[in-house]
């Protein structure tokens, strides 16, 4: 019986290879090349790097087509630009193009604030500039959009309640690199966003240098009962551009956020906080003030939102207004305040049925972690004598993570406290020269009392 001639590759049919080489990596791809002319061809097949462009670069057939050449050329192209944020960029990619899509339906004067990406170039340059190396996340953001140009409503949220208005714009990185800081307790940190309105600044650690990680983000929050005058507390943010940015996205294409007069307001609607009472449905959402807020000594400011809602299939006989609230307020370290009074804010809805009514309010108090619960006091328009209450559901307000100056956080061990973080050390404010906004205390000062 004649042995079986040896299988030579040339002779493999290519189905089945084309069908193992799909499961290999760009990198084993090209490795793939140099083995043989056949390989050479079957590694360059179209589909391939079509799935590869696909997963990496997030193109489309369109894409493609526009280019003009093949999908292996433009998977170098694209390489060859873009190689360094391999990993970051797909996710970076996605995110904004959900965040255009986005706003371009809800908010579509923010469109024409976005700039176009800045080049490798110009990052260098910015590199060079400041003395520091930018995280690749970072980067490969501003490739796609450097940014915002100086306008408002702010990309990166907004908020209003009485007399108090806050919007935060993305900044360019060249807007950035001006106000990239040196001075003690802040050195090395590169502003993220920037507020007209109260000068209040995130900012991103470039190098960990007095007690910060490096790459997380942060509000500088002074403290005023340090001795030092640099002192200062931190309000974390995120660990790295990437998380931070991502999960601001997130926020906003899932509806997280409201959407009121075309701007991205910061308010948290936890999905539990939602209560209905007969024909009447109570739902919250709160927001944290950073601007307003301190850890030394401890004062934390939230405000609140609340949509009261009557179900249009209501029949017209359960018309009614409401009287009064009551609050039941709970802090963390187990103190109860009881606190009731006419209206709210000033006001005294009547609901009709499908009429929604909508307010905010603020609230501070001094541990780090509180909840609210309620119920509003309603006559019926028909008989005011028939009174009622209206649940309000139980919501928390927990400020971000915070750290301490570095000598409190010793000292808090040495006294067998527990630390709330790490440690920064600065000098309060922001120092961001021709941009600053009104000052921390005429803020503070024209602020009512808790619970409005």
């Amino acid at each position: 019986m004649a042995a079986n001639p040896e299988l030579r590759m040339d002779q493999l049919p290519a189905d089945p290879l084309l069908h193992v080489l799909s499961f290999l990596s760009f990198r084993d791809l090209i490795h793939c090349t140099y083995v043989s002319r056949r390989m050479n061809d079957l590694c360059k097949h179209n589909p391939l790097w079509r799935s590869l462009c696909s997963k990496h670069w997030l193109l489309t057939d369109a894409d493609r087509l526009q280019s003009g050449v093949s999908w292996f050329c433009l998977f170098q192209r694209y390489y060859t630009d873009l190689g360094r944020y391999m990993q970051d960029y797909p996710v970076l990619k996605r995110a904004w193009d959900q965040l255009k899509v986005f706003l371009q339906l809800r908010c579509p004067r923010m469109i024409a604030s976005l700039k176009e990406g800045a080049t490798e170039v110009e990052l260098n340059d910015i590199e060079a500039q400041i003395g520091c190396r930018l995280p690749d996340d970072y980067r490969c953001s501003y490739r796609i959009h450097n940014g915002q140009k100086l306008v408002i409503p702010g990309l990166m949220g907004s908020m209003s309640l009485s007399n108090h208005y806050r919007s935060e714009v993305l900044l360019d990185v060249e807007t950035a690199a001006g106000g990239f800081q040196q001075r003690k307790g802040m050195r090395r940190c590169l502003p993220l966003t920037f507020c007209f309105h109260t000068g209040l600044s995130q900012y991103m650690a470039l190098q960990p240098a007095e007690g910060r990680r490096v790459y997380e983000s942060f509000y500088p929050c002074p403290d005023q009962t340090a001795q030092d005058p640099s002192a200062i507390d931190m309000f974390i943010t995120g660990s790295s551009f990437l998380e931070w940015f991502t999960e601001y996205v997130h926020n906003v294409v899932t509806g997280e956020y409201p959407i009121i007069r075309d701007q991205i307001f910061r308010y948290v609607h936890e999905k539990s906080c939602v209560e209905t009472t007969g024909d009447i449905t109570v739902s919250v959402a709160t927001s944290f003030l950073p601007e307003l807020s301190s850890v030394h000594p401890p004062h934390f400011f939230f405000t609140y939102r609340i949509r009261i809602e009557m179900s249009s299939s209501a029949c017209a006989e359960a018309s009614c207004q409401l009287d009064s609230r009551y609050w039941r307020i709970t802090t963390s370290d187990g103190n109860v305040e009881e606190v009731q009074g006419p209206g709210v804010v000033g006001e005294f809805p009547v609901m009709t049925p499908g009429k929604v009514h909508e307010y905010a309010s603020c609230t501070t108090f001094s541990t780090p972690t509180e909840y609210m619960e309620g119920h509003y006091t309603f006559h019926r328009l028909v008989n005011k004598e028939e009174v009622f209450h209206v649940a309000i559901p139980r919501f928390h307000m927990i400020c971000p993570p915070f750290r301490e100056p570095l000598q409190k956080a010793a000292a808090s061990r040495s006294d067998d406290h527990e630390d709330d973080g790490e440690f920064c050390d600065g000098d309060g404010g922001d120092d961001f020269g021709d941009l600053r906004g009104i000052n921390m205390a005429a803020l503070e000062g024209a602020w009512c009392p808790r619970h409005i």
